[in-house]
């Protein structure tokens, strides 16, 4: 289990954006079940006094143009979840912005990576084709542990993924993404509203997200409102593992969980 580090990127962002400006937004919670409320309770704040929403967004270098280079200045990878969340917002402010730089895939990085990895985040995010973290964030080779499920499903394959990350590698920060008009969560609530069984193993999928589904709201209002809840569940189901949460007591890590908005390709965090 390697886990050397990599030489990593410096960023010359220092003036601080207005909270207009922010690039991951703080976005309301949804409606969701009574039951869901006290379940999730208390994990709008996880790890190290992280709060969500409240990270600091630098704004983008004048002059950086579309794909230009890192800079060449090796520093240190994020190596808090402060650092690492802040980390994110600035590549997904460049992603949405049409700034991308597609860092980290120079030949000297790649034959770094050939010895070992050190990535400052996880990211649990949805199989969608429309939503890749290494794009939505703006990161390279080696900077992202990315584990995908439909609908962010957990089961003990991606609950080991993410483990892997956090107590293996070191890793400080875990995002659980979900994404606007997730297929996952409207083949889960048009199967709770017809009673019809999906095919193959899709019904386990569908039943992983049913406890979300809000039966007060009705069309897409049900829908969008499950997407954020299930990211909300999973999110503390992830806080409850025990050798996560003993991470997340000491601030070494913070597990968060955002949206990813396909119209603006905005990510929100949610309480």
């Amino acid at each position: 289990m390697n886990s050397d580090a990599a030489p990593r990127r410096g960023d010359d962002a220092t003036a601080t954006a207005t909270s207009a400006d922010l690039p991951i937004a703080h976005a309301k919670p949804r409606a969701r079940r009574t039951f869901l409320r006290t379940a999730l309770a208390g994990t709008a704040v996880l790890g190290g006094g992280l709060a969500i929403g409240t990270f600091p967004a630098d704004a983008e270098p004048a002059g950086r143009s579309t794909g230009a280079a890192r800079s060449s200045s090796a520093a240190p990878r994020p190596s808090t979840p402060e650092a690492a969340l802040k980390e994110l917002s600035k590549g997904n402010r460049r992603w949405r912005t049409f700034k991308q730089r597609h860092p980290d895939e120079s030949a000297t990085l790649r034959k770094t990576l050939t010895t070992g990895q050190h990535p400052f985040a996880v990211v649990l995010g949805c199989i969608d084709s429309r939503v890749p973290p290494e794009l939505v964030f703006d990161q390279g080779l080696g900077d992202l542990m990315t584990v995908r499920s439909a609908g962010e499903v957990l089961d003990e394959a991606v609950l080991g993924s993410v483990a892997f990350g956090v107590l293996e590698l070191d890793i400080p920060l875990v995002v659980v993404l979900g994404h606007q008009s997730c297929g996952a969560v409207t083949a889960a609530v048009q199967a709770d509203q017809t009673g019809e069984a999906l095919p193959a193993h899709i019904q386990y999928i569908a039943d992983e997200i049913a406890p979300v589904i809000d039966h007060r709201l009705e069309g897409d209002a049900r829908i969008t409102a499950a997407i954020d809840a299930n990211v909300r569940l999973v999110r503390s189901r992830l806080a409850a593992e025990a050798d996560l949460a003993a991470r997340v007591k000491t601030g070494k890590v913070a597990i968060v969980g955002a949206r990813y908005d396909l119209t603006t390709q905005r990510v929100h965090l949610l309480k």
